[in-house]
């Protein structure tokens, strides 16, 4: 089974809101859902994200895969790291 975590729209016409939802990938878009995480509402003046970020991270960590908008989401509020640090080393202090 191919776990995604993506979008769920709930809004009405012309007033989008999203629920951020575990799901099986070959279930509709408003389909049967596993698991509700948060929610995204793009039409507030601050895109307001609420994610409960410990169970994002543990599905992650379990192999769920983030879609492409959902991924940026879990960016914006810190719980993947964005890939501007990806490619650096990470600076270490030396003892001598």
């Amino acid at each position: 089974m191919a776990v995604k975590i993506r979008l769920k729209r709930v809004g009405s016409k012309k007033k989008p809101f999203y629920r951020i939802v575990v799901t099986d990938s070959r279930n509709a878009r408003d389909g049967k859902v596993i698991e509700e995480l948060g929610s995204y509402n793009p039409k507030s003046s601050d895109n307001s994200v609420d994610i409960n970020s410990e169970r994002a991270a543990e599905w992650i960590k379990n192999g769920a895969q983030p879609t492409d908008t959902v991924r940026s989401l879990l960016k914006i509020s810190g719980i993947i790291p964005s890939d501007k640090n990806a490619g650096e080393p990470v600076a270490t202090e030396s003892a001598e």
